[in-house]
């Protein structure tokens, strides 16, 4: 049993969408997890129709959500404070150092993030590499495993298949919890599985066929 849980994203709802399953089978077994947020998402482009928000109150809007999905979740919550869309342009060892003070508080077993250059979104690239790039430098002995979520299209065909594959639809109530919890983010996505979908039972099919498995690669540091 893993010691303590570290998730590491940059977004608001990343936690939700990527890794809720697997941080509620954690919780269900009593693992401590804590959820490192990059960015409050406050640049984010989905503000609704008729819109619910306009540039300035995005931010605290978002900061609601997230109050809400890591309660739902039961999870200690950390905010990093980076600027959204500018984390590609923050200093990658200052941004490592920062992760890594804060990792070595903590003490993980394992550490949840992007895998760099396969995360689609460029703070996905850059706050992964960062969150890696802590782990490196940290003193061996410590080293907390490192699960790495690919996201693109061709990441199988670059990466091969990864080697960490959770089933969470014993878990996916609470994950569709968490995923409602970021009311401005989830319409959207759940909008392209209601397209094809009758009834709200189908809607909830449709959503586990594409959110119901949870995979990372377990990153090799002896590279």
């Amino acid at each position: 049993m893993e010691k303590h849980v570290v998730v590491i994203y940059p977004h608001p709802d990343d936690e939700s969408f990527g890794a809720a399953g697997t941080i509620a089978k954690f919780r269900e077994q009593g693992v401590p997890v804590t959820y490192l947020c990059g960015t409050l998402g406050e640049m984010g482009r989905n503000m609704g129709s008729p819109a619910f928000a306009n540039r300035e109150t995005l931010q605290e809007i978002r900061k609601e959500e997230l109050i809400n999905a890591c309660s739902k979740l039961d999870v200690e919550l950390q905010m990093l404070g980076y600027r959204d869309k500018t984390v590609e342009f923050e200093d990658r060892r200052e941004v490592a150092d920062h992760l890594k003070h804060i990792l070595e508080e903590i003490q993980p077993s394992l550490v949840i993030t992007h895998y760099p250059e396969y995360a689609v979104h460029p703070d996905h690239n850059a706050l992964g590499a960062a969150a890696i790039e802590a782990v490196r430098l940290m003193n061996p002995e410590n080293r907390p495993t490192v699960w790495a979520q690919a996201i693109s299209h061709d990441y199988v065909d670059e990466l091969g298949k990864p080697d960490i594959k959770n089933d969470v639809t014993p878990f996916f109530d609470q994950k569709m919890e968490a995923i409602l919890s970021h009311k401005s983010q989830a319409s959207g996505i759940l909008r392209q599985f209601h397209e094809n979908t009758v009834t709200a039972g189908d809607l909830k099919e449709a959503a586990k066929q594409q959110l119901g498995k949870e995979r990372f690669y377990t990153w090799d540091f002896r590279e």
